[in-house]
């Protein structure tokens, strides 16, 4: 094993002293080929070109000597730290910082990144990437090939955001670019990059005088509770919404960060809201234009994102991203089809007839959900006087793919 593994993080500046000591002591040093071709590399080390961080991990592990690991900006933050502490290398690390790629482009870019979320796109996760931008008004991206700026800008369609986009940091070939996102798509970017994505209402809560008391969104905006009632939404929630309604709603699909929810049949909008205050994207659906207009006061009420489609389902839904759950307040059995066809891990619905959910939930078991049914009885009381003001009755639907896990972010 390495008698000594130190990592070191390079952001283009001069090395520090702890960090020259390090190397000119190394007889192995691990890196990209611009890490590996800077001076102070000893000549006569043992180098890795790191491609796999686990594979060189084994290599370093089997050394006998002491080793150095190259890698931009702060290696502790989404960089090689993780994997080189694995218990299965058995290697315990020290670390020279540098500045963080994020904390550079925001830099280059002149704007705080306290309020900013950070993603890591990768293949598999790109489409969560997109979602969390979908949903938010700040966020950067580490991007990796395939999974870079023109991705972004390509599944981002429909969606205005305004594209930072900080190429080769720290290297003579830096470059910075501002574009929109409809434009990304027409480009070539090297790599590596990190895209700044902002646009969109600026939440509440944020100001510039004061900023906020814990990075990304704050939490603690808007009135307390998962679900509001109809007073937040104008007072009518439309035909079949209820508050009790639609928190089982929300607790069956648990919308989260990085989720995409279809919201068919949005009404008051109050659904689609409170999907985006737990922080998913959110495309809301409905075939009344005022209820898109509902929908959209409501979010910009709130300080939210959501996209809205105005059209009639199922023929509607064709062109739009996939989702990950999907709400259904309108449209029947033909509907339910269409979007269990598209397979989204969990879906949810409801029936004012016993009749009519069965028809539903024997559509779901046929696509292969599993079902849930169960009947919602609320009533409301006047507690003036203590008596009923409100009687409501639905069966709850859900639906939920077994052969397709929840994906986490």
């Amino acid at each position: 094993m390495a008698d000594r593994v130190t990592v070191i993080g390079w952001d283009g500046s001069p090395l520090t002293a702890a960090a020259r000591a390090a190397l000119g002591a190394t007889t192995l040093v691990a890196g990209a080929a611009h890490h590996l071709a800077l001076p102070e590399v000893p000549p006569t080390a043992e180098r890795i070109r790191l491609g796999s961080v686990a594979l060189a991990a084994r290599r370093i592990a089997a050394h006998r000597g002491t080793a150095v690991v190259l890698a931009d900006g702060d290696p502790g933050f989404f960089g090689v730290v993780r994997t080189l502490r694995d218990p299965e290398f058995g290697l315990e690390v020290e670390v020279v910082p540098a500045v963080s790629s994020v904390a550079a482009a925001f830099a280059r870019a002149g704007m705080p990144w306290d309020d900013a979320h950070v993603v890591v796109a990768h293949r598999r996760t790109l489409r969560r990437a997109v979602n969390v931008c979908r949903a938010h008004t700040k966020v950067a991206v580490l991007t990796s090939p395939g999974a870079g700026p023109a991705e972004l800008g390509l599944l981002l369609d429909g969606i205005h955001r305004t594209f930072v986009i900080c190429e080769e940091l720290g290297t003579q070939r830096e470059q910075v670019t501002v574009v929109t996102s409809d434009k990304a798509a027409d480009h070539t970017w090297r790599d590596p990059n990190v895209v700044i994505v902002v646009g969109g209402a600026v939440a509440p809560g944020r100001t510039a005088e004061g900023g906020g008391w814990i990075a990304g969104r704050d939490p603690g905006t808007g009135p307390r509770g998962w679900t509001l009632p109809a007073e937040e939404y104008g007072g009518d929630l439309g035909e079949g919404e209820t508050q009790p309604l639609r928190a089982a709603q929300l607790a069956r699909l648990g919308p989260r960060t990085g989720d995409l929810v279809w919201d068919i049949g949005c009404g008051s909008g109050a659904f689609a809201t409170e999907s985006a205050r737990a922080g998913a994207a959110v495309i809301a659906v409905d075939r009344d234009p005022d209820a898109c207009a509902r929908t959209v006061a409501a979010a910009r009420r709130f300080g939210v994102q959501l996209q809205t489609v105005h059209g009639t389902a199922p023929h509607v839904l064709e062109n739009l991203p996939e989702p990950d759950v999907v709400r259904i307040g309108g449209g029947g059995a033909a509907v339910v089809s269409a979007v269990a066809d598209r397979r989204p891990q969990r879906i949810v619905t409801h029936a004012a007839t016993r009749d009519a959910a069965e028809l539903v939930g024997r559509d779901l078991s046929e696509h292969g959900y599993d079902v849930e049914c169960a009947l919602l009885q609320s009533v409301e009381l006047d507690t003036r006087h203590w008596t009923e003001k409100e009687r409501s009755v639905a069966f709850l639907l859900s639906g939920v793919l077994p052969d397709r896990p929840d994906r986490s972010p």
